[in-house]
């Protein structure tokens, strides 16, 4: 930046910061626009510090953006840019000039100004009343900063992976609560239905599997072999 002071307009007031911003942004019509503030986005762009100085050709616009991103003071400091409205304005939308806070000096700030005194890139000495505010290019770069950091602890929480099983066998279902449920109901039937045919005086005996009645085989007697049938058909008979 201090390499520049003394640079002065051409003709038309075409200036290398203009034509650069002109081509920057797609727009000729920048390349004999004031060029202030132009001057200050060409220099951040050189020193690789644009993402906390701001790239812009209209003053009101930079200044805003200071202040959305809370970087915005009254107070001076070496490097910081200060905003300028000549007609005593304390708002960012009358801002009409901006440069560079080269140093401080009791109520005064040396700065660092492209396209003053009409032509000049040039230090000027000024007092604070038309100041409109400063922009801290350290406060962006810090705030950017912090938002990394709280960004990076806003990560979902994630859940432990399941251990993986593998396919059971259907028996397994034998241990499970609804089958313990409901072999303890199927147990109160049957006691429940066994105490209710006793005091009926039957034992009522339920046709499990191994109640069921056996076949059994013919008896033998001396005169040959009788089938069952046969006995209960001669047992049947009227006396």
């Amino acid at each position: 930046m201090r390499q520049e002071i003394g640079y002065k307009e051409k003709s038309g007031q075409l200036t290398k910061f203009g034509q650069w911003y002109a081509d920057r942004v797609q727009d000729t019509q920048y390349r004999n626009a004031p060029w202030c503030d132009m001057f200050l986005a060409w220099a951040a762009d050189k020193a690789g510090v644009t993402e906390y100085v701001g790239e812009f050709a209209w003053t009101p616009s930079h200044a805003a953006w200071f202040i959305k991103q809370d970087a915005w003071t009254r107070k001076p400091e070496p490097g910081a840019l200060v905003f300028f409205d000549w007609r005593g304005g304390k708002s960012y939308k009358g801002v009409d000039h901006v440069g560079v806070v080269e140093r401080v000096s009791g109520k005064k700030i040396h700065t660092i100004e492209a396209n003053v005194d009409r032509v000049w890139l040039k230090r000027k000495t000024r007092e604070t009343d038309k100041v409109v505010g400063y922009g801290i290019p350290r406060l962006v770069k810090a705030n950017a900063e912090r938002l990394d950091e709280i960004r990076s602890t806003e990560r979902p929480f994630v859940s432990a992976p399941r251990p993986e099983t593998g396919h059971g066998s259907p028996l397994d279902v034998l241990g499970t609560p609804p089958a313990l449920l409901a072999a303890m109901v199927l147990t109160t039937i049957v006691l429940s239905l066994r105490v209710t045919g006793r005091r009926r005086g039957t034992h009522r005996r339920l046709t499990w599997p191994w109640n069921a009645p056996t076949t059994r085989r013919p008896a033998k007697t001396s005169s040959g072999t009788r089938t069952r049938e046969k006995v209960r058909a001669t047992a049947q008979r009227p006396a």
